[in-house]
């Protein structure tokens, strides 16, 4: 018996910087606005799978792939994976699926690289859903023990990361651990982990995200509600999503309620975007 595709799986190869890629991705096409995804370190497309699941989604076209040295994404030269060289695959990969204006929703690094490439291509977004992606030094709990935990042997380094995330008090940092070692290559993380550590210190990413003129929200588990900022970036009128029973990983730890949120945001945001959507030919 033949299995219905609900989304296209394809594999696009390019080069950035002199740097070979072959990357993996899964999208399909619609009417409505475009929806594209990025993953955070150690996860994969797949997080995103499962839009396919939700009827609210129905017709909205997306994009969700590897990000480079990541899943079955390929990079010739992983030393050089930092968030500007993730931003320039993003935006590759997009132009290539013919996406001119979505909405733009990113995790952890993904919520970073996002943001980026929000800041310097507003036109391009009708909403951004930033799911613990890093707008402050506090953000940098994972990338940070590149620093903490200095060791010289990427295999050491990788190894001993692993086994604290296993053992992290957190929703699904067990089950985020146990595939880590099959969702990432050890070459990537130094360089990924020292540029997001760079770049909450030193790059003013609260006035960026806080610039962004288009809906955005900020979503995060409700083991993180000590977060600093979150009073803060309400009032500053970023829409707020806390998500019960949840750490870091609302797509393990609670993904209907993740999903539901990300739904019900969009649609807002939609009406508030109309008439740029009409513009678009998104809207009739």
């Amino acid at each position: 018996m033949s299995m219905q595709q609900e989304f296209n799986h394809s594999q696009f190869s390019f080069d950035i910087d002199g740097t070979d890629l072959r990357i993996s991705s899964i999208h399909r096409g619609g009417e409505l606005c475009p929806i594209v995804f990025l993953h955070g370190f150690g996860s994969t497309k797949e997080d995103y799978a499962d839009i396919v699941r939700y009827s609210s989604f129905s017709n909205h076209p997306f994009l969700a792939y590897d990000a480079p040295g990541c899943g079955e994404s390929d990079c010739s030269d992983l030393s050089k994976i930092s968030i500007p060289f993730l931003e320039k695959v993003a935006l590759t990969i997009i132009e290539r699926v013919n996406f001119k204006h979505f909405h733009l929703v990113g995790h952890s690094m993904g919520g970073l690289t996002a943001l980026m490439i929000a800041h310097k291509y507003p036109e391009k977004v009708v909403s951004f859903t930033n799911i613990e992606g890093n707008i402050a030094p506090e953000d940098c709990f994972l990338s940070r023990q590149i620093i903490q935990y200095k060791c010289e042997d990427k295999d050491e380094f990788f190894e001993q990361f692993v086994e604290r995330t296993r053992h992290s008090p957190a929703f699904s940092s067990a089950l985020y651990a146990s595939s880590l070692r099959h969702k990432v290559r050890p070459g990537a993380v130094k360089t990924i982990f020292e540029s997001m550590v760079h770049l909450s210190d030193h790059a003013d990413l609260m006035s960026k995200f806080l610039g962004l003129s288009f809906p955005k929200m900020f979503m995060y588990g409700d083991q993180n509600n000590n977060l600093t900022y979150l009073d803060h970036i309400q009032s500053e009128g970023v829409h707020l999503e806390e998500v019960p029973n949840c750490g870091h990983f609302p797509m393990y730890s609670n993904p209907p309620f993740m999903w539901n949120a990300i739904h019900n945001f969009q649609k807002a945001a939609e009406k508030k975007q109309s008439t740029l959507l009409r513009k678009y030919g998104y809207l009739k």
